[in-house]
């Protein structure tokens, strides 16, 4: 049944005979017709196309008829891919929300107690990281931030929004680079570790060494992400060698660190490029951000040269003796709309107020004194997540704040996670919008 010479195939499939029968004598009609068709434009164009149709014909004849099922699937995959929306689009806080990672309270560590940490926890929360470095945060404790983020998921989808989860990971395993020595943390803040700028995910080069492969629990939702179209970036990936901090930086009282920060000085040096995405807030062709213990100049210039010229950068600051992460300082929650943390004034506020910005500042936090708050500060009452701009997911605790948004025209949807506060985040930072409905626009002039 086969031939000898090597070359090709001596037996024809029946249908490929008639196919080929076939095309031939269509093929033949249609040349026959175009030699009497006038050599105008018009004719040039159609005698073009009528050819690659031959030309196709003649080339679908030579396939054998197992070839066929192929190709309908390859037709088919190409369809899918024209024809599907990429699940990636937000370009500021408030646009309606349709999809969100929310992170993962399970296996939490507290991290090593580190120059950099240290840096960025106040000194009466010293004692807990001596304590606790290294090892899972209060297993209670930790069960109970787990229920409230599962709690918050519902609520979350039942408002219509579609909630995606990290990867569970063991966070406990030591890992050693040239540079240094450390465990895990956990995936509990998505907004530190990702940012969405239109269609396109960003991979921050976070500061910390505990949060070195953070990324790893993220990756399975961005390949996803990727495969359907969204654009995925990845910072430069800092060594974050002993350079890279500031190894005597002085952090004894608040004092130090008021001066300290009115100076520019931080613990992180400008040795590569680093920062936190929770330094940064986007509206629309805008984003803000701020120079913190975890976000440096050279981190700040890699963003604004790689959203350029689509993008503007501008670097704000506030009076902060212990600045990271802006959305508990600085929130936008709607166009031209800002809250802004009275205790920590920003120090550029009268260029927004004359781009006729409205500045509204949040009432004092009704969080008790005793709670632990082992990674942030009290301001987590502000750190909300905006549904749209007329529904906002806010502390069920936190009554003043409530009739804030109340007096706004801003209903809010409570729940409570105060247990998931201590980690260090609010439900800004305990999420990444992944879609927002809306388009790219200038708010700021």
């Amino acid at each position: 049944m086969k031939a000898t010479n090597g070359l090709r195939d001596t037996y024809t499939h029946p249908y490929k005979a008639e196919a080929s029968s076939f095309m031939k004598q269509t093929a033949s009609w249609i040349l026959r017709c175009l030699l009497t068709i006038t050599l105008d434009n018009a004719a040039s164009q159609l005698g073009r196309a009528v050819t690659g149709w031959v030309q196709r014909a003649f080339q679908s004849t030579s396939s054998a008829a197992a070839a066929q099922p192929q190709r309908a699937v390859e037709e088919e995959h190409v369809t899918e891919h024209v024809l599907q929306e990429c699940p990636v689009c937000s370009y500021n806080e408030w646009d309606p929300l349709e999809e969100v990672i929310v992170g993962r309270a399970e296996n939490a560590r507290v991290p090593p107690f580190t120059v950099e940490v240290k840096a960025n926890t106040y000194e009466k929360n010293w004692p807990f990281y001596q304590k606790y470095g290294g090892q899972s945060f209060p297993e209670d404790h930790l069960k109970k931030a787990v229920n409230e983020i599962e709690e918050m998921c519902n609520i979350l989808q039942h408002e219509g929004v579609t909630v995606r989860r990290p990867e569970p990971i063991d966070w406990s395993l030591e890992y050693k680079t040239p540079d240094f020595v450390s465990s895990g943390m956990y995936a509990a803040m998505p907004r530190d570790i990702l940012m969405v700028v239109g269609n396109e995910i960003i991979e921050a080069p976070m500061a910390w060494r505990s949060r070195f492969f953070e990324y790893r629990a993220y990756r399975p939702l961005i390949k996803e992400y990727f495969r359907k179209g969204a654009k995925w970036t990845t910072a430069p990936k800092p060594t974050m060698a002993n350079e890279l901090y500031d190894q005597d930086y002085p952090m004894h009282t608040v004092e130090d660190r008021h001066k300290l920060a009115a100076q520019g000085k931080f613990v992180t040096t400008e040795h590569e490029p680093c920062f936190d995405a929770a330094d940064f807030i986007r509206a629309g062709r805008d984003l803000f951000v701020q120079r913190s213990q975890v976000t440096n100049y050279m981190g700040i210039e890699w963003m604004r040269r790689h959203l350029a010229p689509h993008y503007n950068i501008h670097i704000i600051s506030f009076k902060d003796p212990n600045p990271m992460h802006i959305d508990a300082t600085f929130n936008i929650i709607g166009p031209g709309l800002v809250l802004s943390n009275p205790d920590r004034p920003c120090h550029q506020i009268d260029m927004f107020k004359k781009a006729g910005w409205t500045v509204v500042k949040p009432p004092t936090p009704l969080i008790p004194d005793d709670h632990p708050l082992w990674m942030s500060s009290k301001w987590l009452s502000m750190n909300v997540l905006m549904l749209d701009e007329k529904r906002v997911m806010v502390d069920a605790n936190e009554e003043t704040i409530q009739k804030m948004f109340e007096s706004l025209g801003i209903k809010t949807i409570k729940v409570n996670i105060r247990h998931a506060n201590s980690l260090g985040g609010g439900f800004h930072c305990w999420t990444t919008d992944v879609r927002r409905r809306g388009t790219l626009q200038s708010y700021f002039h």
